[in-house]
């Protein structure tokens, strides 16, 4: 692919036939999650509604993609990479609004700097969430300002590597007696996984295609998933 592919524009072009008006969203199953590579496991029965930003800096050339590092005090994600986001409150108009107030809240990203492209489909964790990514346009030099009570730091990935098969890849790990399979992308001393690696992964498969994974500790085509 073309450096060209992961400017902010192309990548806007690219997203535009994926995204989805955030009205009458919620309803909707998601088509994504970590039953994805979990068929055995159960989904929970009920979903709480939650929004994430995934917000595209828009740098010259290459844009970035802005990241959090959960703080490790937390009771739920402790110390894990994630995008800006949370359950969806009452007074909320939609996805939309509650990812720009929770951007706002966890890392100063004012939510006038801030153009939504639209939602795209959600993700159903197994921790109980349906989670409606919005894809926004972020304009670099920003100064953000991390909420310490959640956020330990801010950083910023660059698209292309995220928008690559290559860099994909699936890990496990015994979680509650039964083998559980993940998606993962190791950048630098980052490791992204879970929820957040397996939005991406949602991302890159409806706009890039499909590459890399199955990996390593995924059955063959055919084969049953182990427990």
């Amino acid at each position: 692919m073309s450096g060209g592919d992961f400017t902010a524009d192309g990548f806007a072009a690219r997203i535009a036939a994926h995204l989805v008006d955030d009205a009458g969203l919620l309803p909707a199953v998601a088509p994504f999650g970590d039953t994805t590579l979990n068929p055995g496991l159960a989904p929970p029965a009920r979903l709480r509604d939650a929004a994430v930003l995934v917000p595209i800096v828009t740098h010259p050339g290459e844009a970035g993609v802005i990241l959090t590092q959960r703080t490790e005090h937390l009771a739920s994600h402790a110390g894990q990479i994630a995008f800006p986001g949370g359950k969806i409150d009452r007074d909320d108009a939609g996805p939309i609004e509650t990812a720009l107030r929770e951007a706002e809240e966890e890392v100063g990203l004012d939510r006038a700097d801030v153009v939504p492209l639209g939602c795209f489909p959600p993700y159903a964790s197994n921790s109980g969430y349906r989670i409606v990514p919005v894809i926004g346009l972020v304009r670099p030099g920003l100064r953000l300002f991390p909420n310490p009570g959640e956020v330990a730091d801010v950083f910023e990935v660059p698209l292309g590597f995220l928008m690559s098969g290559a860099n994909h890849r699936v890990g496990n790990r015994v979680w509650q007696g039964r083998r559980r399979y993940f998606y993962e992308m190791p950048f630098g001393d980052r490791y992204i996984w879970g929820v957040t690696a397996g939005i991406i992964r949602q991302i890159y498969e409806r706009t890039w295609g499909r590459g890399a994974p199955p990996a390593p500790g995924m059955p063959a085509p055919g084969e049953a998933t182990p427990d």
